[in-house]
């Protein structure tokens, strides 16, 4: 796949290329729902099957069109595929807690048959889902007519043998798996293995090991419990398993560490193998220090040598050799560094933005406020602001660049820190993991960006 030459996009050099609009799906209105806010965002394996999981607890599946060589323009677009219910809200009795039916997280497994499997949580439950197709009925039962009433077994005179007809497509959605009651806390990251068997999930203070085909008991492989809760300092934050050793996964902390654990060194995972800290600068320190410095995902690359972290006002590139600190740090909008007390104030400093790589591990993308994302290519160290808006959305408009002024006279193009709307944001983007398509949740929105082809 091509690198994401010229700082994800944009602006400037010959090898550059543009982003450029291709869907947006969700309705226009003014007053969002709440049921209807995407709180995550999931391309599968091939990138022929994009997931978006709500607030309501929906799972909504689209797939890429085949290209239309008529059209060479319009390359393949993503429509609905599957919509299903995945979670209902529920009432935990014991703790008269309502569990809300919010989708944390969708993972996809990789294919291994005609079927498409995923695992989607909330807070307490995660269930395996199988999505299959039916082109293809069974007509000319024995013991029962075409409306499906039993037939009389005694009128029954000629063995008939049942045929398969065509008929018109159906999409399928359903729960082969629940896997329920091995959390306490609310689930907050689940993770594939690359064993394709197990997969991990995890809350505040603990993670549980899983194999997809037992439901009724789990591992638990790190726990951060203290005895006395009073002496809690820190919480698990995201969990993930690298990508090419199963025996390995990382988990972030509220304290903006991370640690390695290699599952063939104990049972138990509470002693870790690597300890990823940057020393924090003194001069630096502040009330928010602790508060911004919370990491709120950890993605490893495709290739498994480097892993990635969002805290408030940064992303981070550690390679997994290196301990002491990051390789490569990015400010995605260190502008509003002198806006942390209104943003304490309304809440916004706990915002838990995402982050992620595209195919090759060249290029990050992860989101800020006022519907802005940021792009940061990690070969020219050049990086680029975009805009998910429905005011750039003509097909193939290609998307401007946007710059935010952090002091002195505004430019004609420049948006002023003090006019950024804090209520439109993007915490949840994914990327196509072999080609230039991204997928970026604004709110009820789920725009489609994609390079520009001449």
């Amino acid at each position: 796949m091509a690198g994401v030459a010229g700082g994800g996009g944009g602006g400037g050099g010959s090898n550059d290329f543009q982003w450029c609009f291709s869907q947006v799906k969700g309705a226009i209105d003014e007053d969002v729902a709440e049921a209807d806010i995407i709180s995550t965002v999931e391309f599968n394996y091939s990138g022929d099957l994009l997931a978006t999981g709500d607030k309501g607890g929906r799972v909504v599946i689209f797939q890429r069109e085949p290209e239309n060589k008529s059209r060479p323009h319009s390359r393949g677009e993503y429509n609905v595929y599957s919509t299903f219910q995945s979670h209902e809200p529920e009432f935990d009795y014991l703790k008269s807690l309502e569990i809300e039916e919010k989708i944390n997280k969708i993972r996809w497994l990789p294919q291994q048959n005609a079927a498409h499997f995923l695992l989607s949580t909330n807070d307490k439950t995660i269930k395996l889902w199988k999505i299959s197709e039916r082109d293809k009925r069974a007509e000319g039962y024995n013991l029962k007519d075409e409306d499906g009433r039993l037939r009389d077994p005694f009128r029954i005179t000629a063995l008939r043998v049942p045929i398969l007809k065509p008929m018109d497509l159906m999409v399928e959605a359903s729960p082969r798996r629940i896997f329920a009651n091995a959390h306490t806390y609310h689930i907050n990251s689940i993770s594939v293995n690359s064993d394709h068997e197990t997969y991990l999930s995890a809350d505040d203070l603990r993670i549980n090991l899983w194999h997809l085909e037992i439901t009724d008991r789990s591992f638990n492989i790190v726990d951060i419990k203290p005895a006395n809760m009073e002496e809690l300092t820190e919480v698990i934050t995201a969990a993930e398993f690298h990508p090419h050793h199963c025996n390995v996964f990382v988990y972030s902390s509220s304290k903006g560490t991370i640690r390695l654990c290699d599952m063939r060194s104990s049972a138990l995972c509470d002693r870790h193998s690597k300890f990823f800290e940057e020393p924090e600068d003194p001069s630096s320190r502040s009330f928010f220090s602790e508060i911004i410095s919370s990491i709120s995902d950890v993605k490893f690359s495709h290739s498994g040598r480097y892993m990635m972290t969002r805290d408030y006002l940064s992303v981070k590139v550690w390679d997994l050799n290196m301990e002491n600190r990051p390789v490569e740090t990015y400010q995605v909008h260190e502008y509003l560094r002198s806006k942390l007390c209104s943003l304490y104030e309304n809440d916004c400093i706990f915002d838990k933005f995402e982050c992620c790589w595209n195919g090759s591990d060249s290029a990050i993308m992860t989101g800020s406020y006022n519907n802005f994302f940021r792009m940061f290519d990690r070969n020219t160290r050049r990086d680029i602001t975009l805009e998910a808006s429905r005011e750039s959305s003509k097909p193939r408009a290609i998307l401007k660049p946007r710059k935010v002024c952090t002091g002195g006279k505004r430019k004609k193009d420049e948006i002023s820190v003090d006019s950024l709307d804090f209520n439109k944001k993007i915490l949840h983007t994914a990327w196509h993991p072999a080609e230039n398509i991204i997928a970026v949740a604004a709110t009820n929105n789920l725009y489609i960006f994609q390079d520009k082809v001449n």
